[in-house]
């Protein structure tokens, strides 16, 4: 997995989680680019955004730099 992947800054966290999950970087991406929903998040400073693909939603958290890059922050699955 690529901490640069799409123009965007994936954090160790988030890549950890997409391996623990198995998630591909490619699915989380396209959560972020093209998402079914999406809410601002207080608690994190930044975006949830959520996309399902067949029974499965992804979310994934990410907020800009102080640099004005976009950060994901976590990346994470449920079965619907």
């Amino acid at each position: 997995m690529d901490k640069n992947y799409g123009g965007i800054i994936w954090t160790n966290h988030a890549i950890s989680r997409m391996r623990d999950r198995g998630i591909k970087q490619s699915d989380a991406w396209a959560v972020w680019k093209n998402p079914d929903k999406s809410e601002y998040s207080k608690s994190k400073g930044g975006w949830v955004y959520e996309r399902t693909f067949g029974r499965v939603t992804i979310g994934v958290v990410a907020k800009k730099s102080e640099n004005n890059e976009w950060l994901i922050l976590s990346v994470w699955s449920r079965l619907r």
